[in-house]
């Protein structure tokens, strides 16, 4: 007979970063996903690990006294957010301070520290959303939205999320009511069976264009006529939809994945500006998902490098080219590599709408094409996914030698490790300064300066 967990009921006192929370119960260390300081939950006991215990928050019997906002009436249910209790300033300092604990850990110094960059835009900042067809109870009527907090197979209808653009809801509702009215099936993430999986949005929120991609297995027909009719007939929407995408994925995982992919209405991308350069976005492009904040993300980077002309810079981990073409007015020369090769053709296709000359993109991992490389950089930038360098590659960038590395990062943790490695051969962390790019949610950007130590 399996052994009954034991639930528990404390109060917060810290939180860590992402996302995670301490309380003390008997003398024990219990660590929790989510969670406020000053919050009094129930918790469910988990694994012991070495000097804690994993819990999971089941429920909050008592808000913390900093939670003094009402923010988003979802945020109870939906997965997506994390601080719409608290003021932004609040959360802000927050963050800030779980980043600083990080470098403190680690044992990273003597640094000159610029603190934390506010969002130009709190609410309906992002540019993108990926909805989930699906049930808000097992069995219930079809619903489209985000997943449950803490739930696979439930989702929540977020018809009144703020940090979107009013442009998604509408869209969002009109989408759900026309598949209710036809009476067509989601898939069932449990037994793989039904028709609608997916709803993705784009809103270039600097021209007002949208591409929308519709995706469902191969269980079903879909009248792609009327469904697009009825979007691009929808008098509420104030932006303009350029495209439509219908998209078919069989793939048992809950990821996005395109067996076929159809262009059913208009083009397929949208057009974004930042910082007076224009970017085409398709589908499946990488592009930073707060518009306005990314413009403030890349002029740290822009401002960290300086006017100090470089020869020749390598981009490394360069998406879409944003900030290989950011520089490139500043720069001889401008080497970005990429793994995703869709990001690439779309990097190569906007310094075409640029202009620009001077920028090269090359398609491949990073730890193999490095070895390629002849030139040697005066500056190199790194911006990595979320797992940070490649322990093999980060050796063969150092031996580059350069002497300075812009690092833009989306994962403090794999950063301050990266950073003791780079200290390590030689370098000195000279600025950090961090980005809040995601409004409440536990995310944060930071951009570091680093220096070669001269002998």
């Amino acid at each position: 007979m399996a052994r009954k967990k034991k639930i528990v009921e404390f109060e917060i006192t810290d939180t860590i970063f992402p996302n995670k929370s301490i309380g003390r119960y008997e003398d024990k260390t219990i660590i929790c996903k989510g969670g406020i300081k000053g919050q009094k939950v129930r918790v469910v006991l988990g694994r012991k690990k070495n000097d804690y215990i994993e819990g999971k928050i089941l429920e909050v019997l008592e808000k913390s006294p900093t939670e003094t906002e009402i923010g988003c009436p979802h945020h109870l249910a939906c997965g997506g957010c994390t601080y719409q209790s608290l003021t932004y300033d609040r959360e802000l300092k927050l963050k800030e301070s779980q980043i600083l604990s990080l470098f403190e850990r680690e044992g990273i110094e003597k640094f000159n520290y610029l603190g934390i960059e506010k969002s130009p835009n709190i609410e309906g900042y992002r540019n993108k959303m990926e909805y989930t067809f699906g049930d808000e109870e097992k069995d219930g009527p079809l619903s489209l939205g985000l997943h449950r907090k803490g739930r696979f197979y439930e989702v929540v209808e977020v018809t009144q999320c703020n940090i979107v653009d009013r442009d998604f809801t509408i869209i969002l509702k009109e989408v759900l009511n026309y598949f209710k009215e036809k009476k067509i099936p989601h898939y069932n993430k449990r037994n793989h069976i039904g028709v609608l999986r997916h709803l993705v949005v784009r809103k270039a929120l600097t021209t007002g264009e949208i591409i929308i991609n519709l995706v469902t297995s191969s269980q079903g027909e879909i009248d792609t006529d009327e469904f697009k009719n009825r979007l691009i007939n929808c008098k509420e929407i104030k932006g303009n939809i350029v495209g439509i995408f219908y998209t078919k994925n069989d793939s048992l995982s809950d990821a996005i994945k395109v067996d076929e992919l159809n262009l059913i209405y208009g083009r397929g991308y949208v057009i974004e500006e930042i910082l007076g350069l224009k970017f085409k976005i398709s589908p499946f492009s990488f592009f930073q998902t707060n518009t306005f904040g990314a413009e403030t993300l890349y002029s740290i980077v822009r401002d960290f490098v300086g006017n100090e002309k470089n020869n020749i810079v390598y981009d490394l981990y360069s998406g879409t080219g944003t900030i290989a073409q950011i520089l490139s007015p500043f720069c001889e020369k401008v080497i970005g590599i990429e793994i995703v090769e869709e990001a690439v053709e779309n990097a190569r296709e906007n310094a075409k709408l640029n202009g620009l000359d001077n920028v090269e993109f090359i398609a491949g991992d990073v730890l193999k094409e490095v070895n390629n490389l002849k030139e040697t950089p005066d500056l190199i930038i790194i911006d990595p996914p979320r797992d940070g360098i490649h322990p093999k590659a980060i050796n063969k960038i150092i031996d580059f030698n350069p002497k300075n590395l812009v690092y833009v990062s989306c994962n403090p943790i794999t950063l301050v490790r990266d950073l003791k490695v780079f200290i390590e051969r030689g370098y000195k962390i000279e600025k950090v300064k961090c980005m809040d790019m995601f409004p409440r949610t536990v995310h944060v950007e930071c951009v570091v300066l680093m220096s070669r130590v001269e002998n």
